[in-house]
C-alpha cells in the first residue's frame, strides 16, 4: 500500500491565480501527488495563510509562502504558470533544489529561454505553450500538413483567449506556427506576420499570419488554417476547462521523476 508520504511532493506557484487554483484542486484529487507548498509573490494577502483557508475552504496545512527556496527544498517538483521574470528565478532555484521544474508559462523571449536552459544543465525541465493533449497532437497534424502543402497553401493562425491575457499571440499559437514552419523546413522568425493594420499590401508568398481575440473568459481556441485557391484546410482545437491543462502538468511533473537533467517538452511526455 502507498503511503501518502511515499508521493511526489508538488510546489504550485501563482498559487492566487486561476491556472494556480485550478493545479491545486487538480493535485488535491490526484492518488499521485501530494501538495507540499503554495508560492505567492511578497506583500500578496494569502502570503502566510493556510492556503485552503485563503481559497474559501477547510484548512489544508499548507501555507503560502513568498520563500520560494524554502518550498522547493521539500519538494520533488514545482509546477509554474506564471510570469516569464518569475519563472526564469523559479528554474535557477528548483535546479538548486533538484526539483522538476514544469514550465507552463508564456511569453518567453530568448534571454529567458537562455536562463531556463542553463539551469535544465542541473534539474529536469518540461517546457510547454500548452499542457493539454489535444492540442499537442494538434501541433504534430501541423507539421504534418504543412509539410504536405507547398507554399501555394497560406497558413493562418487564429486564436481566442479571455479578456485578461496578458500575451499575444498565445504561447500555443506560436507552437502551432513553430511546427508549420518545421513542416516547410524554415524558421517562423523569417515569415511570421502578426498584428496587421492599415494598408499592408498583398500577403507574403510562404509567410504564416497570426490573429489573437480576447474577450470574456474564453479559455482557449486554436485553428490553424491552410488556404488555397478554391478549398481550406482548417484544424482546430477547443478547450473548456482549465483542468485540461492542470492534468497535463501534473502527469508532466510526474513524468519528469527519476529523469536525466535536461529540457523536454509535453511531445516527450506524451510519447508523440
Amino acid at each position: 500500500m502507498t503511503m501518502l508520504t511515499d508521493l511526489p511532493g508538488l510546489v504550485v506557484t501563482g498559487v492566487s491565480g486561476r491556472m494556480g487554483q485550478m493545479l491545486v484542486r487538480t493535485i488535491a484529487a490526484s492518488d499521485r501527488a501530494r501538495l507540499v507548498g503554495a508560492v505567492e509573490r511578497a506583500g500578496h494577502p494569502w502570503v502566510g495563510r493556510d492556503l485552503g483557508e485563503a481559497m474559501g475552504g477547510a484548512a489544508i496545512g499548507v501555507t503560502v509562502t513568498d520563500d520560494p527556496l524554502e518550498a522547493f527544498a521539500k519538494a520533488n517538483g514545482v509546477i509554474d504558470f506564471t510570469a516569464p521574470a518569475a519563472t526564469v528565478e523559479f528554474a535557477a532555484l528548483a535546479a538548486q533544489a533538484r526539483a522538476v521544474h514544469v514550465i507552463g508559462t508564456t511569453g518567453l523571449e530568448e534571454v529567458h529561454l537562455e536562463k531556463i536552459r542553463a539551469a535544465a544543465r542541473h534539474a529536469v525541465i518540461v517546457r510547454a505553450g500548452n499542457m493539454s493533449l489535444g492540442v499537442n497532437l494538434l501541433v504534430r497534424l501541423a507539421e504534418k500538413v504543412a509539410r504536405a502543402l507547398d507554399a501555394d497553401w497560406d497558413v493562418e493562425i487564429v486564436e481566442a483567449h479571455h479578456r485578461m491575457k496578458v500575451d499575444a499571440p498565445s504561447g500555443t499559437a506560436l507552437m502551432l506556427g513553430e511546427a508549420a514552419a518545421r513542416g516547410r523546413g524554415i524558421n517562423l522568425p523569417d515569415v511570421r506576420d502578426a498584428a496587421r493594420e492599415g494598408i499592408t499590401g498583398a500577403r507574403d508568398r510562404g509567410h504564416i499570419g497570426f490573429s489573437a481575440i480576447r474577450g470574456g473568459d474564453i479559455v482557449g481556441e486554436h485553428d490553424v488554417i491552410f488556404a488555397a485557391d478554391g478549398e481550406r484546410i482548417v484544424l482546430r482545437h477547443i478547450a473548456t476547462d482549465r483542468a485540461i491543462f492542470a492534468r497535463g502538468a501534473l502527469k508532466a511533473a510526474l513524468w519528469g521523476q527519476d529523469r536525466k537533467p535536461g529540457e523536454y517538452d509535453m511531445m516527450d511526455v506524451l510519447g508523440l
